[in-house]
């Protein structure tokens, strides 16, 4: 039993605290482990969180184990033995598999042989393959991106269904049916647990990063509600960001998008003011940017050009990130550069919301008119119809030509279209002033 100050036994808040820290640190360990050990992406999960539940109730009772990581571990696995022999009279794959499982028991069900290497909570020369596969597995394709997300924050990161929704906005029991349907989807469509064979890697690795920039992208700018910043979740995907660098120190393009996560949450501590309005980036007291962050992404963009195969899309934002990273103020960046970045991500990943922001550094660099002709071209396309940045770049630019009353209908039209509701003030501010 682990005591508490007063001597007695550490009660249920204590064995909640312990109990999400473990989890929180080592889930995709232990998730990963019991995948391998089962086959089974969905059991795995399922049985990892039943075992959750029960050491709730069982540290609460008689403290945490010695080996936190080792009871979850056993305990899950004891749940996928029984699940196993319940369905062994129906198949007898089950039957094998419940058998070699249980010769891995540990100390929470039956005691392991002592000579066994296995009485570790996992093997340690699976563990890296292991947490690699559960990403993978979590960012598969046949997955809907709302799945793989939720996912991925579940198994790899260690959130409850309750703080992912929390994030999201979303109803609990939505957001519980999104992962119940993805791990279904998994196991009907034979998603094996293991890395995907290195001729796919690169490609599969795509997906994974996208998951990751999608999370923290919500939480670095949430797309609703009344707070322009998530940090948690962005912070989350920070975290994931350097295990998968960790797990993959070769990849150029995992280390562009720690990079671009670095640099971009190192402005967080600006980016609001007292009351959580929304603060400008020629408006924000850079003395607050996070210089710590900055020195760690400038050394994972270092890591990525060192590696020696040009840049990606996430290193190019990286890389233009770090432009504003070094800057002293908005008149002392380097626009010129940021615009030769945008063009070079515009080759690599074209995309409507690239050519905008290419429009925004236009404007810094040369002009506003030669950055209104790209966006009006933009409009002329049609492809970023129902978005509020489109009309809030417009809107600006026609500002500092002098075209007032179109620059206000388009600040307007923006803030009706925007979801957020600290940038949707801003953006009537800005309205509000050219009137």
């Amino acid at each position: 039993m682990t005591p508490t100050a007063t001597g007695g036994p550490p009660g249920t808040e204590s064995a909640r605290r312990a109990v999400e820290a473990v989890w929180r640190i080592e889930s995709a360990r232990i998730v990963g482990a019991l995948a391998r050990y089962t086959g089974d992406f969905e059991l795995a999960e399922d049985v990892a969180q039943e075992a959750v539940a029960e050491a709730l109730v069982t540290w609460s009772r008689d403290g945490a184990p010695a080996s936190p990581v080792g009871w979850l571990l056993a305990t899950a696995r004891r749940r996928a033995i029984d699940g196993f022999r319940r369905r062994s009279a129906l198949d007898e794959r089950y039957a094998l598999l419940a058998g070699r499982l249980a010769e891995g028991e540990t100390s929470s069900g039956a005691t392991a042989p002592r000579d066994r290497s296995d009485e570790l909570p996992w093997d340690p020369d699976r563990i890296d393959d292991d947490v690699l596969a559960l990403m993978f597995v979590a960012c598969h394709p046949v997955l809907s991106p709302e799945a793989r997300v939720a996912l991925t924050l579940r198994a790899v990161g260690g959130l409850s269904s309750e703080e992912i929704a929390r994030a999201f906005l979303l109803p609990v029991p939505t957001l519980q049916a999104r992962i119940t349907r993805g791990k279904k989807t998994i196991a009907a469509a034979g998603v094996p647990f293991e890395l995907p064979p290195p001729e796919e890697r690169r490609e599969r690795l795509g997906g994974v990063l996208s998951v990751l920039y999608v999370i923290f992208t919500e939480g670095s700018t949430a797309t609703t509600g009344d707070r322009l910043l998530r940090p948690d979740l962005a912070y989350e995907a920070i975290r994931l960001a350097r295990m998968l660098a960790a797990l993959l120190p070769d990849e150029p393009e995992v280390h562009g998008l720690l990079a671009l996560f670095e640099l971009t949450a190192a402005r967080f501590p600006a980016r609001t003011g007292p009351d959580g309005e929304a603060v400008l980036l020629e408006d924000q007291d850079r003395r607050l940017w996070d210089r710590s962050a900055i020195r760690r992404g400038l050394a994972a963009i270092g890591r990525a050009v060192a590696i020696g195969r040009g840049l990606g899309p996430y290193g190019l934002q990286a890389a233009i990130a770090a432009c504003h990273a070094s800057a002293s103020s908005v008149q002392e960046t380097d626009w010129e550069r940021v615009v030769l970045l945008y063009e070079a991500l515009g080759r690599v990943a074209p995309s409507p919301v690239v050519e905008l922001n290419r429009a925004v550094a236009v404007a810094m660099a040369n002009g506003p008119r030669q950055a209104l002709s790209i966006v009006d071209e933009l409009v002329a396309s049609n492809r970023l119809s129902g978005s509020y940045l489109l009309p809030s770049v417009r809107g600006e630019l026609l500002a500092r030509l002098g075209r007032t009353a179109e620059a206000r209908a388009e600040l307007e039209l923006a803030a009706r279209l925007c979801r957020n509701v600290r940038e949707r003030s801003v953006l009537l501010r800005k309205a509000a002033a050219l009137a």
